[in-house]
C-alpha cells in the first residue's frame, strides 16, 4: 500500500475556479475540439492509403509500411508531449488550451501538404514527400490532441460533468466522420475514381473547418482547477508497472480495444476498395457513412438507461455480439447488393455504438482498480498507457491495412480487379470485422471481470477505504 503521505496527497481537493460556472459553453467548446481533431484524423484513416496507392502509385505494401513506423513514433510522440506540457507552469489562461491555439495552424498546414500532388515528379520524390509529410502531420497531431485529451479533468472536478464532457466529445467525433464519410466521397471521387485535385481542395475546405473548430475550443471552454504545486513521495515507475500487470481489468480492455482499434481503421481503409472495386459504387460510400452514423447515434440515448440497469460489461458485449453477427450474415450471403450491405452493417454500428460509448467509462473502472490494488491514484499513468496501446493498435491497423490489400493482389495499374481481388477485398470488408467483433465479445465476457455487481462493490470500498483514511 502506499504511504499515509503519499495517500493523504491523492485525495487533496485541487483549488477550483468559480468565475464562471460550467455549462453549455463548455460542452460546445469540448466537442469542437474533436470535431477538429477528426476532421483529418477521419480524412487521413478514409483516403490517404487509396490517395497514396491510386495518385502517387505506391505499392498497398509500402504504404502499409509508412503507417506502421508513423503510429510506432506517434506512440512515443505522445508521451514525450505529453511530459513536456507537464512540466510547464499554467499560464493565466490555462495549462492546455494556450498549446490547441498554438499547434492547430502547423497542424492543419502539415495535414493539408500530404495530399499535394506536383505533377512530374519521380516515384522516388512522391515516396519521399509522403513518409516526411505523413509523420511530421502525426507528430504536430499529437502537439494538438495531448492537450486536448488532458483539459476535461480540469474543466470540471465533477465525476458527472466530467461524463458529460466525454458525450459531447464523441458527438463531435461522430459529426466529423458524418461529414467526412457523406460528404466527402461526392467531393474526392470523380467517375469511380479519387481526383487529386478534388482531394487537396476537400483538404483545403476541412483544414479551415478544423482550424475554426479548434479556435472555437479555446474560446468557448475554460480550465477551472489548478493544480497546487506540492512535493509528492515519488513512486518508482516499477512498483506501478507491477501493480498495473495484476491489473485484470487493465490487460482485458487494452486487449480489447487495441484489436477493436485495429478492425476501425481496417474498415476505414478497406471500404474505400471495397466500394469502389467490388461493388462499383463509390457514391454509396457516402451513404453507408450516413447510415452507420445514424446507427451509432441511436445507441446515444439507450446506452444511459440500459448501463444502469445491465451494466457497462454486460451491455458493451451484447453489442459486440450483434455487430459480429451482423457482418457474419453479410459474408455468408452469395452476393449480397450495396442496399443489403448498408443495411445490415448499419447494425453492426449500432451494436458496436455501445461499446464506443462505454469505452473511457471502462478505463475510469480500470483506474479505479489500480487503486484498489495499489493505493496509488496514477490516473495519468493509466491513460497514458491506454493512448499508447491505442497508438499501436493504429501502427498495426495502418500496417495491416496496406499489407492485406497488397495480400488480395490489388493492382492500381489496371482497370478490373481480378475475380480473387475482388473476394479477398469482400472478405476483408466483411469476415475480418466480425472475427474481431466476435474476440472483442469473447474477451469481454470471459476474461473482463467487472461486472455491474463488482464494479459497484469497488466503487463502495474504495469509498470506505478513503473515509478511513
Amino acid at each position: 500500500m502506499a504511504s499515509p503521505a503519499l495517500n493523504n496527497e491523492m485525495m487533496q481537493h485541487t483549488p477550483v475556479s468559480k468565475d464562471r460556472p460550467f455549462g453549455w459553453r463548455d460542452k460546445f467548446g469540448y466537442l469542437l475540439g474533436d470535431l477538429g481533431n477528426d476532421f483529418f484524423f477521419i480524412l487521413t484513416s478514409s483516403f490517404l492509403m487509396v490517395f497514396y496507392t491510386d495518385i502517387f502509385h505506391i505499392s498497398a505494401a509500402t504504404v502499409g509500411i509508412l503507417f506502421l513506423i508513423a503510429r510506432l513514433w506517434d506512440a512515443f510522440a505522445d508521451m514525450a508531449w505529453g511530459r513536456f506540457i507537464d512540466t510547464r507552469k499554467a499560464t493565466p489562461i490555462g495549462k492546455f488550451r494556450p498549446w490547441i491555439l498554438r499547434m492547430s495552424l502547423p497542424l492543419v498546414v502539415s495535414g493539408v501538404l500530404m495530399f499535394v500532388s506536383i505533377p512530374g515528379m519521380s516515384d522516388g520524390f512522391y515516396l519521399a514527400w509522403a513518409f516526411v509529410t505523413y509523420i511530421v502531420w502525426g507528430t504536430l497531431y499529437s502537439t494538438v490532441n495531448i492537450p486536448y485529451g488532458s483539459m476535461a479533468s480540469v474543466i470540471t472536478e465533477d465525476p458527472v460533468e466530467r461524463t458529460t464532457l466525454s458525450t459531447w466529445r464523441t458527438m463531435g467525433a461522430m459529426l466529423a466522420g458524418l461529414v467526412i464519410g457523406v460528404i466527402g466521397p461526392m467531393i474526392v471521387f470523380v467517375d469511380n475514381k479519387i481526383s487529386a485535385d478534388r482531394m487537396f481542395m476537400a483538404a483545403i475546405v476541412f483544414g479551415v473547418i478544423a482550424i475554426c473548430c479548434y479556435i472555437g475550443c479555446y474560446k468557448l471552454s475554460k480550465e477551472r482547477i489548478i493544480a497546487p504545486e506540492v512535493t509528492t513521495e515519488k513512486v518508482k515507475l516499477s512498483r506501478t508497472m507491477k501493480s498495473l500487470v495484476k491489473n485484470k481489468p487493465l490487460i482485458s480492455i487494452l486487449s480489447a480495444s487495441l484489436i477493436l482499434l485495429v478492425c476501425t481503421m481496417l474498415s476505414s481503409a478497406v471500404n474505400t476498395y471495397l466500394f469502389k472495386d467490388y461493388f462499383g459504387n463509390t457514391g454509396a460510400l457516402s451513404i453507408v457513412g450516413l447510415v452507420q452514423i445514424a446507427a451509432t447515434f441511436l445507441a446515444i440515448p439507450l446506452a444511459k438507461p440500459l448501463v444502469a440497469r445491465f451494466g457497462k460489461k454486460e451491455i458493451a458485449s451484447m453489442g459486440m455480439l450483434i455487430a459480429s453477427l451482423s457482418y457474419f450474415i453479410i459474408f455468408l450471403m452469395p452476393a449480397p447488393s450495396v442496399t443489403q450491405f448498408i443495411l445490415m452493417s448499419g447494425l453492426g454500428m449500432f451494436g458496436m455504438g455501445f461499446m464506443s460509448i462505454v469505452t473511457w467509462a471502462f478505463v475510469t473502472d480500470v483506474i479505479d482498480y489500480h487503486e484498489f490494488l495499489s493505493g496509488m491514484r496514477e490516473d495519468a499513468t493509466v491513460y497514458a498507457l491506454y493512448s499508447m496501446a491505442r497508438k499501436i493498435g493504429q501502427a498495426i491497423a495502418g500496417g495491416i491495412g496496406g499489407f492485406a490489400i497488397a495480400a488480395v493482389g490489388y493492382n492500381s495499374a489496371i482497370e478490373k480487379q481480378t475475380d480473387a481481388t475482388l473476394h479477398g477485398i469482400f472478405s476483408l470488408g466483411t469476415l475480418v470485422p466480425a472475427l474481431i467483433y466476435l474476440a472483442v465479445f469473447l474477451i469481454l465476457v470471459f476474461f473482463y471481470p467487472l461486472n455491474k455487481q463488482r464494479t459497484n462493490q469497488l466503487a463502495a470500498d474504495l469509498s470506505a477505504r478513503r473515509n478511513a483514511q
